[in-house]
């Protein structure tokens, strides 16, 4: 009777305990993935697809963010260039206006300065008309010769300096060229016409020098 159920025990012993359906489903799950980690290579840094994904994604947008920044700093380096480079023209013209205006009043200086020395010549040159219509024709000598040629040289001087005589004798009144120091009341001309020059008038191109002194018909 006791070898018998001794016997029964060692079969029960040998027999193989039942599988759970769960437990197998949790290693096929196990064993799926430690394959596909296996099929899968790592990258560089030893990581698989899986994990580098997360560090990828990262990555770009980190490189977004640096060219987003070096876009917006170069748009305010270029608007900074373009604001300096206008102020920089503004500052050029300033000085060309500047440096014109020196160089024209410069000029009109210039101008002034001429003008004031030749008229002081003028009276000099109204005191050889007077000696040499002073002479009388029978003494036109060499010494008057000399004389003519001195003045002829002083005409040829303010000549070349712009200087030219105002026609008066003949011409109507302008009050802008002619000096009016008497009215001719015998004389047969046109009344308001110029019928003596008592004092030279000239111009310094195109800008009275010194208006001239005449009689006028009245």
């Amino acid at each position: 009777m006791s070898a018998k159920k001794t016997h029964s025990k060692a079969k029960k012993s040998h027999a193989a305990p039942p599988k759970d359906d769960a437990h197998d489903t949790h290693e096929a799950e196990a064993t799926a993935q430690a394959e596909a980690q296996q099929a899968t290579p790592p990258n560089g840094d030893g990581q698989t697809a899986a994990e580098a994904a997360p560090s990828a994604v990262t990555e770009t947008t980190t490189k977004e963010a640096a060219e987003d920044n070096v876009s917006a700093r170069l748009e305010q380096a270029e608007a900074r260039a373009a604001e300096y480079l206008d102020s920089l023209q503004r500052e050029r013209a300033a000085f060309q206006n500047y440096k014109r205006r020196v160089e024209r009043e410069r000029a009109d200086q210039t101008k002034v300065a001429e003008a004031q020395l030749l008229l002081k010549l003028l009276p000099v040159l109204d005191d050889f008309y007077r000696a040499m219509d002073a002479v009388p024709e029978d003494q036109h000598n060499e010494w008057y010769e000399g004389v003519a040629l001195i003045l002829r040289k002083l005409e040829r001087f303010l000549q070349d300096a712009g200087v030219s005589e105002i026609e008066a004798v003949g011409k109507p009144f302008d009050p802008t060229y002619h000096e009016a120091v008497g009215m001719e009341t015998n004389s047969e001309a046109e009344s308001g016409t110029v019928t003596e020059v008592l004092q030279r008038g000239y111009m310094l191109g195109e800008r009275v020098l010194r208006p001239a002194l005449v009689r006028v018909a009245e």
